[in-house]
Order: C-alpha cells, then structure tokens, then sequence
C-alpha cells in the first residue's frame, strides 16, 4: 500500500487553468473521494495523478516516490473507468487477464488472480461471455476485476457509477465499500455525486472552479463546512441560507431574519463571537428544521420562525416541504405523519446549536 501526495498541483490547457494550486494528500489505506459539479477539474486532477495528463507545474507522489514524468504503466496504479472501456471481442476472462498477458505474467498465476478475483466480485459464473451479454452492472465488475488483479500501489476509479440506473448505483456503492474494507488499498474515486462521497470516503476533497473547497472527514464537510459553496453542494436537499443581522435582544446577541413584513430574533450559537449590527448568512439543514411545541421553549439552543407552506412533496420515507420566508424558499423535512399542508403557517423550531453562519462577503463559515 501507499500514500498519495498533490503539492501545489496546477494544469492549464492554453490560456485556461482547469486546476489552480491542489495540495492533498492521501494517506496509506486511506478511501478519498474527489467530488464537485461537472467543470470542476476532479477528473483532470484524477488523469494527472494516473499520468494521462501532463503537469503544469506542482508534484505528485505516489508512496514517497515522484511521479511527474514516470509513464502511466509505470506508477503501479488501477484504473477503473466510467465507460468500462472493456474489449468488447474478448471474454470476460481474457478482459481480466490482458493486461497479464502483456506483461508475460505466467498462465498459473493468471488463473489464480482470475479464480480469487472473479470470486471476490462474483462473477465466476460469468468468466466465459462477452460484454455484450452482460448487464451494466456486470460490466463494471469486471472492469473492476481487470483493475484488482493487478494488486497495485494506488486504486483510482473516475466515477464509475454515473452510467448504472438508480438501483443498480446504489447496489455498487456497496459492493465497492465492501471491497475497499476487505483490501483496505488507497483509492482516490472521482464523483459528482454528493451521496456516494458521503456513504464512501475516509475523507472528501471538495472541488470548485479548479481550487480545494474542504478536504475533511465526511462528517466535518457535511456538518461544518468551510464556506457557502460546500454547505449547498452537499446534502439533498441543500442548506437553506437566510441574510441575517446580529441584533441586540433579550439581554443578549441574537440573529434577526426578515419574515415577510416583520422579522423573527433567533438565538445566537453560543461558540459564535459576533457584536450587534454584524451581517450574516443564516445557513440551516433541511433536516434541523421541525415543527415547533411547547416542550422547546426553554432550549437555549432552539429559535422559532413562522413561515408559510407553499410546496408538500411525499417522497413515501419523508416529505419534503417548501415554505416561503420573505423572498427566499425555505426547505424542511419532516415525517410524513407530521408534514403540514399547503397554505398552513407552520410554527419551525431551528435548532441554532447545528446551524452555520458565513460572511457575506467572502462566504466562508464564520
């Protein structure tokens, strides 16, 4: 196994920088994924680290050694692509078993790496068809099992799950988890989806526009996120943001957001330092919003805003509702037996001990 270092990683195509100084590193065993939307250089970033790229300018190393101008074949690494890129003339045991034969890798060893792999992904059964009369899912196993039997330093798989229907993605996801936890190998996976970097990684690497936004544990990413751009590309629904100023009320700091012709004061997170007439961004999860009572009066931690439903969307395990808060959407989850109906003015409970608050103006968590 080994490590992955990106120093001051930068990659311009002509007058474009699709990367702009990445510094990350992977440690031994580590499971990183790299997500953002479509644009924001991952994939580029994924192709350097493989050396299907040229580097502008930075250094990446592989388990200590420097891998800038060592070719592909030569980097000890796996790729598994997201188009399969299987040879559709050959059986599934020769896809597997190509990159062997190249390299002059004795028949007996071959068949040991084809039984041990094949069993481990569950394609035994499968070893003498053609891609063509495989499933998508099935195809991404074997481009999988070409890649494991190589044993390499580093794994890196360039969203391999984009092309699978929802089911069938949600089926992989596992089955990949399940692998990395039996091979514990350092693998770097490209997404756009914000779920599979959750439910996979030891640690998200955040992309945007070509630079790091966040690079933490998926709890920290999700739960304190750097700045705005994070707090609404993870998590489905997104974060809603209020503007919001820090007022003086109650004896004490509080948050006043605009709600319709008046505004509501919310208490103000007690590890948070702002003085009265501060302008903030309210950031709040879906799921820390609910339907406020008596019993939460006395929290300290616990504001209350009253907002109108405009929306109720039953997804059947929850429902989504959408309210309105001056002329801003606001989004909650509730329980399906407990969702308001349209038109209701629902009484919200924030729960301010989990809320975010970010500058204005340069939008990071404050």
């Amino acid at each position: 196994m080994a490590s992955l270092t990106v120093r001051n990683l930068s990659k311009s195509f002509g007058n474009v920088e699709v990367l702009k100084g990445i510094d990350l590193e992977a440690e031994t065993g580590e499971f990183v994924v790299l997500v953002g939307p479509s644009g924001c250089g991952k994939s580029t970033l994924l192709a350097m680290i493989a050396g299907l790229e040229t580097i502008t300018s930075g250094e990446i190393a592989i388990g200590g050694r420097v891998v800038n101008h060592v070719a592909p074949k030569d980097r000890d690494i796996a790729m598994v692509f997201q188009s399969y890129a299987l040879y559709p003339t050959m059986t599934v045991r020769q896809n597997i078993t190509f990159g062997m034969e190249s390299r002059g890798v004795p028949r007996p060893v071959q068949d040991e790496a084809v039984a041990r792999v094949s069993a481990l992904l569950k394609i035994d059964q499968l070893l003498h068809r053609k891609p063509a009369q495989l499933s998508g899912g099935q195809r991404q196993r074997v481009a999988m099992g070409r890649a494991l039997v190589r044993d390499p330093l580093l794994f890196l798989f360039d969203e391999p799950l984009s092309n699978l229907d929802a089911k069938l993605r949600v089926e992989m996801r596992t089955e990949i988890k399940k692998l990395y936890k039996t091979l514990g190998k350092t693998t770097i996976y490209v997404t756009h989806d914000q779920v599979e970097a959750m439910t996979l990684a030891t640690r998200i690497a955040v992309m945007h526009q070509g630079r790091l936004q966040q690079f933490d544990e998926p709890g920290t990413v999700y739960g304190r996120p750097a700045n705005m751009f994070v707090a609404g590309f993870m998590g489905s629904p997104a974060m809603n943001f209020l503007p919001a100023e820090v007022v003086s009320g109650e004896g004490q700091p509080m948050i006043a957001v605009a709600v319709g012709s008046g505004r509501a004061l919310l208490p103000l997170p007690a590890d948070t330092r702002l003085q009265p007439g501060a302008r903030v961004v309210l950031g709040v999860r879906p799921e820390h919003l609910s339907r406020h009572d008596g019993q939460r009066a006395g929290r300290g931690t616990i504001g209350r805003i009253d907002l109108p439903v405009e929306v109720v969307e039953p997804t059947g395990a929850e429902t989504i509702v959408v309210l309105r808060a001056g002329e801003r959407e606001v989004i909650a989850r509730f329980e399906p037996d407990a969702a308001p109906k349209e038109g209701e003015v629902v009484p919200l409970a924030i729960d301010m001990g989990r809320a975010c608050l970010f500058d204005p103006d340069t939008e990071r968590l404050i």
